[in-house]
């Protein structure tokens, strides 16, 4: 039996907080969504300590709360049933159960097969057979046309290498706020993949939300070095954030998780 003083949990916990949010926004695809499971989770954990898997790290621990509950709800996108989580809605139904859950955890959220096993509740070797499967299945999902937003140039031709492998097109590259604008206006894509801090000190928050006010739906990725900053609960937030330094697999799997809770009928190969 666990002596942890509940303070000090709680204390864990919230520092755990930011990337539950993060993961659960990837995985339904909407901040509201996401927000709502992950207060789910903090308020069982608040009324039953017992489900928290004291012997595990935090991290794992609540998300394996988590995994109850939004295997409990059937794990689906009750919260919002039109728009883009309608199509996610539909596509999912196409994918292995499990497969999008296994790929997020270990790439994004950059935990091992042995913790996945741990908070799907199968075997390591399964754990890693779905990460396979769901990299074949996303692979499946259209091409479409990708804007960056980055200032470092190395890093930007590195993003531009794993979109193009992945079979998809980069409309262009911007190194400030105004000239994702322009270029944004030039060209439009139908995902945007941007740091935060730009070159001329501008933000690529403020690009975005420039952007947004023509095309509201268009899927976002957001790539920084302090992703709990971005992820406060005081206003808009991405729904997937990458953090720095990445690998190529976190890459890949953010911008095929992001194609795949889009408005597919414009994507074009």
């Amino acid at each position: 039996m666990s002596t942890q003083n509940p303070q000090d949990l709680t204390t864990k916990i919230g520092e755990t907080l930011p990337f539950l949010r993060r993961y659960a926004r990837a995985l339904t695809g909407s901040q509201v969504d996401g927000d709502t499971y992950a207060a789910a989770t903090l308020e069982a954990i608040l009324s039953d300590m017992s489900i928290f898997d004291h012997e595990a790290s935090h991290k794992v621990a609540l998300f394996k709360v988590f995994h109850t509950i939004w295997a409990s709800s059937g794990a689906t996108f009750r919260l919002s049933e039109t728009g883009i989580a309608a199509k996610a809605q539909e596509h999912l139904s196409q994918l292995t159960a499990s497969t999008r859950e296994a790929l997020l955890l270990h790439t994004i959220e950059d935990l091992s097969f042995s913790d996945v096993a741990s908070i799907l509740g199968v075997t390591e070797i399964e754990a890693q057979t779905l990460v396979d499967i769901a990299y074949a299945e996303m692979a499946q999902s259209l091409a479409g046309h990708v804007m960056i937003i980055e200032d470092e140039a190395i890093i930007a031709m590195d993003l531009e290498a794993i979109l193009a492998e992945m079979g998809h097109r980069v409309t262009g590259i911007a190194r400030t706020a105004d000239g994702a604008v322009a270029l944004y206006d030039t060209k439009k894509p139908q995902l945007i993949l941007s740091d935060i801090q730009l070159a001329d000190g501008s933000s690529g928050v403020d690009a975005v939300n420039t952007i947004l006010q023509d095309d509201a739906d268009i899927p976002l990725i957001f790539i920084t070095a302090f992703p709990e900053r971005l992820l406060t609960g005081e206003g808009p937030e991405p729904a997937f954030l990458i953090s720095k330094p990445y690998t190529e697999d976190q890459v890949r799997s953010a911008v095929s998780q992001a194609m795949f809770f889009s408005s597919t009928e414009t994507l074009k190969a």
